[in-house]
Formats: C-alpha cells, sequence, structure tokens
C-alpha cells in the first residue's frame, strides 16, 4: 500500500462460469477482453486459482463467508443461502469496521452477507449502479461487489432459450474456434460422470451435438466474456476517473469455470480443470511492479477471499476461517513462495444420478489439489478414483489411479483427503486403501 494509507477500498468484481484460460492475457486466441488484459498487466495474475465448489449458490456462499460448502450447508442451488452460526459475511466483518459494504449484481441475498443492495441481476444495470457508486465523493472506505451474470448465459444458449443478456452475433464456421485437444471424454473416465450427465438431460443437452454444434457452442462462449468483459471495463474506466482510484483495490474472479468442450463437457458440477479453475487478477494502486504471474500458489476462490479482504483493511482475520490471505502475494515483496503457503487446496461437488436414493452421503464428491497432482473421489461406480499429473497431463487424459506404479502417489492423496475430511468435520468417508463407500449399481431406466 502507499506510504500512510491504512484503511484502501476494495472494488471486487466477479463473472459467472468464467474459466480461467477465456482472456486473452492467457494466450487464448479465441477472444479479445481488454480490460481483463489491463488489470493483469497492472497487477497479479494467479494461474493456479480453483473454486471451492463449481456451482454457483455453494461457491458464492464459500467466497463470502470463507468457509467450504459443506460448512455452510448450501450444498447444491436447490438449498437457500444461510450464515452459519458462528460466523459473519465479509460484508459484515467490513461493515463493522467502517467500511461502507455495498453489491450491485447477481448474488444469494447481499443483505445477509453484509451488503446493501444497489440492484439485482442485470449486467448492464450492475455496471450503471457501479459508475456512479464509483462517482461519488465521500464514501471512503469502501468494499464495492460487482457480479456479473455473463458468461453464464451459455446454459440458455445451448438450451435454445433467450440470453438475459443479450443475443450473440453468429459467425460463418471459419470463425469458430477449433474443438481442444481433451475434447474427447478420457479413457478410465469416473462412471459417475456420465450418470449426473445423463440425469440431468435438460442442461446438458451436449450429448446429441455434433462437432460443429461444439465449435459453434465455443463461439458464442467467448462472444459472452467479451460481452462482460466490456461491463468490467467501463467499471474500470469509472474508477480511474473517479475520486478512489489512488486508494481502491481491485480483485477480480469467477465464481466457476465451464466445460469448454474438454472430455465433451459444457456444464460445470465437475471437477475437470476447465471448470474448477478460474481467473484471479489483483492489483492495488501501491504495487511498483505489475504483469506479474503467479504460478506457485495453491489459492482456493472460496476460502482466501475472506482473509485476503480483512488483511487489506488492516483487520484480524475471524480465527475460525481456514482460508490464507492472498496480501504477502500482492505486496512486492511476495514475489517468491510464500514459506509457510498451504500443501494443497480441496474442492467438493454434490451429483444427481438415476436410482440413487437422495441422501447426500451417496452423491457427494471431493477433490484435492496438490502441487502436481489432482486426485478426485467420486461416490461410486466405476473408476470413482481419478489421478492425474498435472504437469504433464493438464487435460486429464491418463487417469493414473489404475496403475500400479502410482500406488505411493494415490495412497498419499487419499491420505490427505480423510486427514482434511477429519479436520473439516467433513461427513465424507474417505478410507485409506481407497475402499470410501460401496460401489452401489446405478440404475439407468
Amino acid at each position: 500500500m502507499p506510504a500512510g494509507v491504512n484503511r484502501p477500498n476494495i472494488l471486487f468484481v466477479m463473472t459467472d462460469q468464467q474459466s480461467a484460460d477465456a482472456m486473452s492475457c492467457t494466450g487464448n486466441p479465441w477472444l479479445r477482453t481488454p480490460a481483463m488484459d489491463q488489470l493483469a498487466a497492472r497487477g497479479v495474475r494467479f494461474e493456479r486459482a480453483y473454486c471451492a465448489h463449481p456451482l454457483c449458490s455453494p461457491q458464492r456462499s464459500s467466497l463470502f463467508t470463507g468457509l467450504m460448502p459443506h460448512q455452510t450447508g448450501v450444498v447444491d442451488n436447490a438449498v437457500p443461502f444461510r450464515m452459519a452460526d458462528d460466523c459473519m459475511g465479509l460484508g459484515t466483518h467490513l461493515r463493522e469496521a467502517g467500511y461502507r459494504c455495498a453489491y450491485a449484481g447477481r448474488g444469494p441475498q447481499p443483505v445477509a452477507q453484509g451488503f446493501e443492495s444497489l440492484c439485482g441481476p442485470q449486467d448492464q444495470l450492475a455496471t450503471q449502479e457501479a459508475v456512479r457508486f464509483l462517482g461519488a465523493g465521500g464514501m471512503a472506505p469502501f468494499c464495492l461487489a460487482v457480479s456479473y451474470n455473463n458468461p453464464h448465459n451459455i446454459c440458455e444458449w445451448a438450451r435454445r432459450q433467450p440470453l438475459p443478456e443479450g443475443a450473440v452475433e453468429p459467425a460463418p464456421p471459419e470463425q469458430w474456434p477449433t474443438l481442444p485437444a481433451n475434447f474427447a471424454p478420457a479413457p478410465f473416465e469416473a462412471e459417475a460422470i456420465r450418470w449426473h450427465q445423463a440425469a440431468r438431460i435438460h442442461p446438458h443437452p451436449e450429448r446429441r451435438w455434433s462437432p460443429d454444434e461444439w465449435r459453434r457452442y465455443l463461439h458464442a462462449y467467448y462472444r459472452m466474456v467479451e460481452k462482460v468483459d466490456g461491463e468490467l471495463g467501463r467499471v474500470l474506466e469509472a474508477l480511474d476517473a473517479g475520486p478512489y482510484a489512488d486508494n481502491t483495490v481491485v480483485i477480480f474472479t469467477s465464481d466457476h469455470g465451464n466445460g469448454n468442450a474438454a472430455h465433451g463437457w459444457h456444464q460445470k458440477e465437475v471437477f475437470f480443470e476447465e471448470v474448477m479453475r478460474v481467473p484471479l487478477l489483483a492489483w492495488h494502486p501501491g504495487m511498483s511492479r505489475g504483469g506479474r504471474i503467479d504460478e506457485r500458489h495453491l489459492v482456493s476462490i472460496g476460502l482466501d477471499l475472506f482473509p485476503t479482504c480483512a488483511q487489506l483493511a488492516g483487520l484480524p482475520v475471524p480465527e475460525h476461517l481456514p482460508g490464507l490471505g492472498l496480501k504477502p502475494l500482492l505486496d512486492d515483496e511476495g514475489t517468491g513462495r510464500v514459506a509457510d503457503w498451504r500443501r494443497y487446496i480441496v474442492g467438493q461437488t454434490t451429483l444427481s444420478m438415476q436410482g440413487v436414493p437422495d441422501k447426500a452421503r451417496h452423491r457427494m464428491a471431493r477433490m484435492i489439489r496438490t502441487d502436481r497432482y489432482k486426485y478426485a473421489l467420486y461416490p461410486m461406480g466405476r473408476y470413482r478414483e481419478q489421478l492425474f499429473d498435472m504437469h504433464s497431463d493438464p487435460g486429464e487424459m491418463v487417469n493414473l489411479a489404475v496403475s500400479d506404479r502410482y500406488a505411493d502417489v494415490l495412497a498419499e492423496h487419499r491420505r490427505l483427503l480423510a486427514e482434511w475430511c477429519r479436520q473439516s468435520e467433513d461427513v465424507f468417508q474417505v478410507f485409506e486403501d481407497g475402499e470410501a463407500q460401496v460401489d452401489t449399481p446405478v440404475a439407468t431406466g
């Protein structure tokens, strides 16, 4: 932070369903995102930021409480948002320290999180309210959250429904993106993934798509990212032109990613890298060297935003929160590895499967990501265990869990996940011999 400045403003902007690589600053040639690129050039881009849960309501409940979804009780979109009994929302924590906390756009009950609501979920209106807020004087310090719908409109596009944030202009096939190298489902894929897909026919029409339909889908998705980048650009312009430019931290992320045709998947809810890894850009005006890319530190968007905002505001981080604040990684001296940084992060999800009793323990899945490997354990079916070497196989095409050569690595990740479940009072069962829950046959009729 600049000398003498102890209480910076915080501008937090979040899109919905944007994968980490859906920005042109990552080298993606199929879209142009000048506002996101500008923010990345000013600040730090975190390359290993993951959501806690690949679904809107659970992830947002995690983000604004600093707890995992199983601790907030919001484990899918059907569960109403509620605050945990032993904690407060991010907005409440900042407001009690003298911050004005306001929220524009899409979100689960901003008032419950301690924010005043400026407007509901409409992207242009959210920008309009954010611009108005940033143009007013005398409000510092503040925390302004701006939450956008797009590129979530890809869900409506896939179902051939009207797009809430406006139509996408068609383009000739020669302008459609090529399919990703990991387009085909991988050998030894977890059977539960396709059970979930079959159980949710309405949001998963992609099972009938041709390769050209997949390419047209990718074209539409990237146009939606460009739309929301335009909204972000207007907010950043208003910040730069207003009275708060010299003392406002900007944090940009997304609640979770999108399938993007990898493994023939278009939605979220599972642990594919395109779904779990999200953009995370952060900047404050005291930075002397921008454009940094952090490829070392594993970040949890669900757990780490609350502690980060508390640190930036000069407040204590509530003791019950398990996350890590990112302020040391934003400061100029934070360019190397922080010695006591976490060894792994965990993701969780809840699946829908035909013929399975509607009990949470029959539908839960968990993921653990260490420096080199990703381990996922799905609730039942063949190949429930997935293990990938993320250094040599970033597309997750070779499931090492079926190979005896990786038995020690597999056992270590089982142990880490079991340890985490015990520590976080997660009822998900992991036995260190790998026999977690029974391989229950699932009816598909």
